[in-house]
């Protein structure tokens, strides 16, 4: 099951073990965009607690590849093999623009199971904002509010597409925290982001290795 909100793990669950051992795998993967092929060839293997970097420039395919990894796309040639439920984070929150924060984060809530957010978004720093409309939200306070979302569910696979942009250091320190968190938990991550990340144990897949 691929969730096109995302999904991090943290706060109050972040000490809980996984239900399942994850794993994300990918043999001889393609992707195309129209009459682009973007990458080929591409082999990725990661289990649990694996941490690993997607690095390229602005067009190279790194949303792309997370998108096919989550299952969203199609990918031209190759399989994918996937063990775990998956959350996809990227530059769209998915939450009602129209509604307050904390209706637009209740809806997500009360679907995956209405567990008790009060020490999230109090990490996130949203609880002054749950009042507020989503479209009235600033980009970063918008991303800590997609992260609020991730937190509310415990996904063991986490994709995350840039996932610092927007923030302030206070905030990307956070979401550096929680990635290491998830992967002392057993959780994987893979990471598309143009920034450095200074996360112990990090491996590098460097899609431009796979251009055509």
């Amino acid at each position: 099951m691929t969730s096109e909100i995302g999904y991090l793990a943290g706060g109050e669950q972040a000490s809980n073990a996984l239900p399942m051992i994850p794993r994300l795998a990918a043999t001889d993967l393609a992707c195309r965009r129209g009459d682009r092929l973007l990458f080929r060839g591409l082999n990725l293997q990661l289990g649990t607690g694996d941490l690993c970097h997607v690095t390229g420039a602005n067009g190279i395919g790194k949303s792309s590849l997370l998108r096919v990894l989550a299952g969203l796309l199609s990918p031209y040639a190759g399989d994918v093999e996937r063990e775990g439920d998956i959350g996809l984070m990227d530059e769209r929150p998915a939450l009602d623009p129209d509604r307050a924060l904390g209706r637009a984060l209740g809806f997500w809530n009360a679907l995956d199971g209405g567990t008790d957010c009060t020490a999230t978004y109090s990490a996130m720093g949203l609880t002054d904002l749950l009042d507020i409309p989503v479209r009235y939200l600033s980009t970063g306070q918008r991303k800590r509010a997609a992260m609020a979302a991730l937190i509310s569910r415990q996904v063991p696979v986490w994709l995350l597409d840039e996932p610092l942009n927007g923030l302030d250091r206070q905030a990307q320190e956070k979401v550096m925290e929680l990635i290491t968190q998830h992967g002392e938990n057993g959780g994987i991550c893979l990471i598309a982001s143009h920034q450095d990340l200074p996360l112990d144990g990090l491996k590098t897949l460097a899609l431009e290795e796979f251009a055509p």
